[in-house]
């Protein structure tokens, strides 16, 4: 959200959280990225903030990062099912 408005991109996915079931919101909730990723994000990003990011790798790194939006924005609605299922 942004000052409390749901972006477009929020509204987008609002029915796919709707329809996430418990198992796959354990599932959502437990992804990350493997070593082989991760490390390949790191030396995109260490290579931007110095400056040195072919066209190619900075395109590489954007791709990653939407895709890490949308795993958290995945992971914050099967947090709140998982909260409304299962209260505390």
């Amino acid at each position: 959200m942004i000052n409390g408005q749901m972006t477009a991109f929020e509204r987008l996915i609002r029915p796919l959280s709707q329809s996430l079931t418990m198992e796959l919101a354990h599932g959502l909730i437990g992804m990350q990225a493997d070593a082989e990723t991760q490390a390949r994000y790191e030396e995109l990003a260490e290579k931007r903030t110095e400056g040195q990011l072919s066209p190619g790798e900075l395109a590489e790194l954007e791709g990653m990062v939407r895709a890490n939006t949308l795993l958290g924005l995945l992971k914050i609605e099967a947090h709140a099912l998982i909260a409304r299922v299962q209260p505390s």
